[in-house]
């Protein structure tokens, strides 16, 4: 099952939930603001995107800005970072059985099929 982490504020996210609409209507939507993300689903998509932590941070996040930028932190304390302060997260990603990605543009979405 393909599930997309979204964020429905974001303009950005809506339009990769469009685009995986063109694509399958065989998805989960998950809106992580409100349903939290555990560690585990971090962890998962870190795995299957070849990511590093840092990779799925929103840098433009007043949050980043003020508290974050220009500080070293390693990869579990990232995911720890990122599991409080779940804004950071770059929407939407999309998961499938073996790959995750960024759907930032839209087309990446593409590589999961």
């Amino acid at each position: 099952m393909i599930k997309i982490l979204h964020n429905p504020w974001c303009a950005k996210s809506r339009k990769g939930l469009e685009y995986l609409r063109t694509k399958t209507e065989d998805f989960e939507i998950v809106k992580y603001l409100d349903e939290g993300l555990s560690e585990d689903m971090l962890k998962e998509i870190l795995l299957k995107s070849n990511l590093k932590p840092i990779e799925l941070v929103r840098t433009q996040e007043e949050y980043y800005k003020k508290y974050l930028k220009n500080k070293n932190f390693n990869e579990d304390e990232w995911i720890r970072i990122i599991i409080e302060n779940p804004k950071l997260l770059q929407r939407p990603i999309v998961i499938s059985k073996y790959k995750a990605v960024i759907g930032i543009p839209p087309e990446n979405i593409d590589n999961i099929f």
